[in-house]
């Protein structure tokens, strides 16, 4: 009947005798209708049934007391296929629902038939680690959910149905499932840890009763433990946890929502947020259970990088491995040396790092944070796919072991029968076989893990060692023998902090952890190129963190961020302060490759679509915040690769326009997604939005520094008379000019993190008076007859930056029509000298003395003036090179102008390498924080060639606009 031919001679003897002993059940009946059930079935069941038997002695003593339990599986068909959702709480409500049935022997059925089930499946690798541990996730929920029901109703019956002291409404127990089951990752034979939540105080409404809320769903806490926990003649069908509620043994059996935040925020420990992790309300009202997720979400993820958790982590590990020699448990697949905890340990450390602002690590469930390190960049992809195959490995090994007699551990078995039980599971030929594999997955996992939390190897640790603290017992002459060559000075700032209130008033932990710092920090900056300088830039990061001190713990265990923040504070006052203002991006120095490689567009465009999918669609909020972090960090990566030699001038301009257009193009779907969802779409032609963005000036020019701010016009192609198709309908020209309104409002509001950018609307038709979006029609209306020639040259830069092409081609060819006109060069020349001389008059300080300071904007012979000769050249020459119209930036405008013979090989290159000159010396002082001028002694030539440029393409002008400055 059983073919136990792949068995080897021990578990066929085993397995043999099971069913020998099945066959003897006093119900001959039933053991009749089991043997016709398999022999009907001979081809499919007999080999999986004796392996089952003889590797479960639980299954097998399971069905020699019910044989009905495996016949009614095998005829129902539930041992060949998975489960639907919901199939299980559907099965056990009917059977609850039959006339006669007693919650706690009904439960106890229920449970031994699926765990058959599950064993089964799980055996004969009809299943998947994850379909096993999700069915046996299901079981535990459908049966905490309907015996809740069940006793919640006996309970009513007696004192009424609690209600809110506030508003009466009625309040239902949230059971909270904690560890395997809250991330539906519960094992073959685990317990289950909950912790009973009610929303709020207040008293039940029974006639001839009432309780309060508090002893009401005590009461209901406790029947329900009793209904899972206690073994009866028919077993148990869970072992209920309840440690992990606030103040463990000794609280409270259920507690309200505001105690559970109270205890959280105030009492909280580090090891309670790895416990809530995975914490999932499984009964209950459903939205009240979110409401009390997102009340403890910001105890569990921080909105800071977190690096204070690998200190804890650490202290974790060293508690277990300590109860591990004391108890001899290294044999233990869940505690032992690579064993499951330290998978799961890697997985939550990086959840409670980062889990504060990458949303996507607030999951639960381990294999798809392992994917999402991955996406991330956190872990190499070659690290997740081993931890990934270890821990699948080791929670089959798990099963295996909790299978065999349905009881919970994890410790590989000493029986020589057991053994062959789990190498056969295992699919492995012998038990020698099955130790190597585990080796190797534990070896593995043990690397990755002891990466993860070793002590970083500082170089400078054991020099800090000896250092004395750098407080009081801190002198000059240390610091002078480190390096430092002003180091009464930079001792009198340390003197100072140390001294402060804000030191003072330290907890222990940060005390401490400042502690560990500074010593480091001193060394640290005494190899940059000016110590005293790099020092006096970083100590107001420190005092700004003093309350964060995550932060510091970030830097000390990651000793090349540390190198790296004191390179580029060194280097540039801007980074620092940028730095001291957002700590949030000491994150970026964690990661060198990406810190010194700012990406293209088209990966900068990926990274942003990654971080807002994240993001709920309706979460203007949290898309403002991720958009403001984006921009930081990336300006951050072009920063550093310009202080370090990595980006030319040219490709600086570059990544920080390409930054902010993918930003104005997140915006506008920001934008466009709350308008449309409120006011439905506007009735229009195009397939697009109907809406485009045009960015001038340096943004139009491909030419964007640190601080610019955005030249944008808003243009729309759509019907002035028609409407938007929502509920709440408006006009087009209202929603195109609400549209505009919205974008501005993400863009310039002030958040945690500042701006996104500060936006200059003038440039559009009218300027401050025009209307806030412009039709293409009024566009056009207003460049042919109404717009002056200094926005004519403002066309010149103008460029599609963000929104519907199909709008951006209207404009562009609106736009080409103008500068293609055939002008009058005598009065264009005048009018452009008349603007240039008007705007060095208005822009260049009157006190600028001659010849001792060059603004390399608006002094003669400076930036400006170049932008102008451009600007004069398209709207003069156009009509005949059209070629010229093509592009929007300068470079490329001269270099056109020289192919077209307009202007000479000479000038055009003269032009050229003076403009690159006198930006790159604008970006290097905007980092230095310094002003945008120079010794006139610089440039002298590059200005008198740029200068005689001048004199030639403005021959009759140019007396009347020298040495205006």
């Amino acid at each position: 009947m059983i073919d136990t031919h792949a068995l080897t001679p021990g578990l066929a003897a085993a397995a043999t005798t099971a069913w020998q002993r099945i066959q003897d059940h006093p119900d001959k009946e039933a053991a009749a209708r089991l043997q016709a059930a398999v022999a009907e079935r001979q081809a499919e069941l007999a080999a999986p049934l004796a392996r089952v038997l003889a590797c479960s002695p639980f299954v097998a003593e399971t069905v020699r007391r019910r044989p009905a339990v495996l016949t009614e599986l095998i005829e129902s068909g539930l041992l060949q296929r998975t489960l639907h959702p919901g199939e299980l709480r559907a099965e056990l409500r009917q059977w609850l629902a039959a006339p006669g049935a007693e919650l706690n022997p009904v439960l106890r059925r229920f449970r031994q038939r699926h765990m058959l089930r599950i064993v089964w499946r799980d055996f004969c690798r009809s299943a998947d680690t994850l379909e096993t541990v999700g069915d046996t996730s299901s079981l535990a929920e459908s049966c905490i959910v309907l015996a809740q029901e069940h006793l919640a109703a006996q309970l009513q019956a007696r004192f009424g149905t609690p209600r809110s002291a506030r508003d009466g409404e009625p309040q239902e127990l949230i059971v909270i499932a904690m560890g395997k089951l809250g991330a539906r990752e519960l094992n073959v034979s685990s317990d289950i840890d909950l912790i009973f939540a009610f929303p709020e105080a207040g008293e039940t409404d029974g006639e001839r009763r009432s309780i309060s809320n508090a002893e009401f769903f005590t009461k209901l806490g406790q029947g329900l433990i009793n209904a899972l926990d206690q073994v009866t003649a028919e077993g148990f069908v869970f072992r209920v946890d309840m440690r992990l509620r606030p103040y463990g043994e000794s609280g409270s059996l259920a507690v309200n929502f505001a105690a559970l935040e109270e205890y959280y925020q105030d009492q909280g420990r580090d090891w309670e947020r790895y416990a809530l992790i995975k914490a999932r309300p499984i009964s209950g009202d459903p939205q009240r259970g979110a409401e009390l997720m997102d009340m403890l979400r910001p105890f569990v993820f921080r909105r800071y990088v977190d690096f204070g958790v690998i200190e804890s982590l650490r202290g974790m590990k060293q508690m277990i491995n300590s109860e591990v020699r004391r108890r001899g448990l290294q044999d233990d697949v869940k505690l032992g040396h690579g064993g499951i905890r330290e998978v799961e340990f890697i997985a939550q450390c990086f959840q409670l790092i980062r889990g504060g602002r990458d949303l996507a690590l607030q999951q639960r469930e381990l294999l798809l944070i392992l994917e999402e390190l991955c996406t991330l960049g956190c872990l190499p992809a070659e690290a997740v796919f081993e931890l990934r195959a270890a821990y699948l490995f080791l929670r089959d090994s798990e099963h295996a072991i909790q299978g065999y007699l349905d009881q919970q551990t994890q410790a590989l078995p000493t029986d020589a029968l057991q053994q062959q039980a789990m190498a056969t599971v295992m699919g492995c030929t012998d038990w020698g076989a099955y130790l190597a594999a585990l080796a190797a997955h534990r070896s593995r996992v043990a690397e990755h893990f002891r990466d993860l939390i070793a002590d970083p190897e500082d170089e400078a640790g054991a020099a800090a060692d000896d250092l004395p603290a750098w407080g009081e017992d801190l002198t000059a002459e240390m610091l002078a023998e480190l390096g430092y060559r002003a180091a009464t000075d930079s001792l009198a700032q340390l003197q100072a902090l140390h001294a402060s209130s804000r030191v003072a008033t330290l907890q222990a932990e940060g005390r401490e952890r400042l502690q560990q710092f500074m010593p480091r920090l001193l060394l640290a900056c005494a190899e940059a190129a000016d110590p005293d300088r790099a020092l006096q830039r970083i100590l107001p990061l420190v005092n700004a963190v003093l309350r964060r001190s995550a932060y510091l713990a970030l830097l000390l265990e990651n000793p090349p961020a540390l190198a790296d923040l004191v390179l580029l504070c060194d280097a540039s006052p801007w980074i620092a302060e940028q730095l001291q203002r957002h700590p949030v991006l000491l994150d970026e120095l964690l990661d060198r490759a990406s810190l010194y490689t700012a990406p293209d567009k088209s990966r900068l465009a990926d990274a942003l679509r990654q971080q807002v999918a994240r993001l709920q669609p309706d979460d203007l909020e949290g898309q403002m915040d991720a958009l403001r972090y984006f921009k930081a960090a990336h300006v951050l990566r072009v920063a550093a690769s310009e202080v370090v030699g990595r980006l030319p001038l040219m490709q600086v301009s570059d990544k920080l326009t390409w930054i902010a257009e993918v930003i104005l193009e997140q915006v506008l779907a920001v934008a466009w997604s709350d308008l449309t969802a409120r006011f439905g779409e506007p009735s229009r032609n195009s397939t697009g939005t109907g809406f485009a963005v045009f960015g001038y000036g340096k943004l139009g020019g491909i030419e964007l520094s640190y601080s610019s701010d955005l030249d944008l016009v808003f243009i729309f192609d759509a019907d002035s008379q028609g409407v938007t198709n929502g509920e709440r309908s408006i006009d087009n020209v209202r929603f195109y000019t609400r549209l505009g309104q919205r974008v501005i409002h993400i863009l310039e509001t002030r958040m945690a993190m500042g701006q996104l950018y500060e936006v200059d609307m003038r440039l559009r038709p009218s300027g401050a008076s025009g209307l806030l979006a412009t039709s293409l029609k009024g566009f056009r209306s207003y460049q042919e007859d109404s717009a002056w020639t200094w926005e004519h040259q403002a066309l010149v830069r103008a460029r599609h930056v963000a929104g519907d092409p199909a709008v951006a081609a209207g404009v562009d060819a609106v736009r080409r029509a103008i500068l293609e006109r055939e002008r009058d060069t005598h009065a264009l020349a005048a009018e452009v000298v008349a603007m240039r001389t008007r705007m060095r008059r208005e822009l260049l300080p009157a006190q600028l003395p001659e010849g001792e300071d060059f603004d390399l904007k608006q002094s003669a012979g400076g930036i400006v003036d170049i932008e102008f000769m451009v600007q004069y050249a398209v709207l003069a020459w156009s009509h005949r090179v059209p070629e010229l119209v093509r592009w929007s930036d300068n470079i490329r405008i001269l270099e056109t102008l020289a192919r077209a013979g307009l202007l000479s090989e000479e000038e055009s290159s003269t032009l050229v390498q003076a403009y690159l000159a006198f930006r790159s010396a604008a970006h290097q002082l905007a980092l230095q924080q310094l002003p945008g001028r120079v010794d006139g002694a610089q440039y002298r030539e590059q200005r008198a060639s740029v200068e005689a440029v001048w004199q030639r393409l403005f021959p009759a002008q140019s007396g009347s606009t020298e040495q205006q400055d």
